[in-house]
């Protein structure tokens, strides 16, 4: 499929399938299975993680776990397409990994592990936000880790990688941790405010924010309904900037380009909830606490 889709502008698309011996109902079919899984594709991720937490759930469970939330409707064949393109059953089948110490504190904590939930009022750099979010470009997928602040909704660190993994995730916070050191903001005491995803609480994450860094770790109890300053970011950023990143020919290129508008968003893009300025401008206006 995909060499075709390399020479099919050159040579067009009859000729190529003939050298390749592959039937065009199969290139027709492999096209619109592809393009169906990229309408979707939010939906990956909620959908392995019932996979995971309920393997004894067929699709029209796992339709309600997945509405329940996102709280919203979803269509159960849509699930049960998506089940069969993902391979989902088979995740269904694999063996749950006893739970890590910090998973069974954060159940023990319940709503306590929301640090964010407890305070009354948020200062500027005080909480960052932070989640994964799938960036499509024009040869393939990779994920994008942002960490936003809560009050001046500047990026002071971000990362792209293929998959969304610890080692991207630390990457992020290694940007942002020069960030604000460069700008004269303490880093110990600092709330990162995230879900429950593996790389979240899992020993390379936490190892480094809490016993190297003294950062404070906070989690939703809900996926990413409990994190909509982020889901906010990632809606607006895919948006304003879609044929920009659908324009990229490479990972690399992606990256340029992710930089570039990251860039705007903190110098010159203007915000309402920050009286019309940016976030560089806000920040500029404010003193580091101490």
């Amino acid at each position: 499929m995909e060499l075709v889709r390399q020479v099919q502008d050159e040579f067009g698309l009859a000729p190529a399938l003939a050298v390749l011996g592959l039937p065009r109902s199969t290139w027709y079919y492999q096209a619109q299975r592809a393009s169906y899984a990229e309408r979707y594709a939010a939906l990956r991720r909620p959908l392995e993680a019932i996979a995971r937490t309920h393997p004894e759930y067929g699709y029209r469970r796992v339709t309600t776990e997945l509405e329940a939330r996102l709280g919203r409707t979803v269509n159960h064949k849509v699930v049960q397409r998506l089940h069969q393109h993902w391979e989902l059953p088979l995740l269904r089948h694999t063996h749950v990994p006893r739970p890590s110490a910090l998973r069974h504190l954060l159940i023990e904590s319940g709503a306590r592990a929301n640090l964010l939930a407890q305070l009354d009022m948020v200062g500027p750099l005080e909480v960052l936000h932070t989640d994964f979010t799938e960036l499509v470009y024009a040869t393939g997928k990779a994920e994008l880790m942002a960490l936003v602040d809560h009050t001046s909704k500047v990026v002071p660190g971000w990362a792209i990688g293929v998959h969304g993994d610890t080692e991207v995730a630390l990457r992020a916070w290694a940007a942002a941790k020069r960030w604000l050191h460069r700008h004269r903001w303490p880093l110990e005491g600092l709330i990162v405010h995230h879900d429950q995803d593996p790389v979240y609480t899992g020993y390379g994450w936490t190892g480094q924010l809490l016993l190297q860094d003294h950062a404070r770790l906070s989690y939703t109890l809900d996926g990413c309904r409990g994190n909509t300053e982020m889901e906010s970011f990632h809606s607006r950023f895919k948006d304003e900037n879609r044929s920009l990143l659908l324009d990229a020919a490479n990972l690399a290129e992606l990256v340029r380009i992710v930089g570039q508008r990251i860039t705007y968003y903190n110098h010159r893009r203007r915000h309402s909830a920050l009286g019309n300025q940016t976030p560089m401008e806000f920040i500029r206006g404010l003193r580091p606490r101490r």
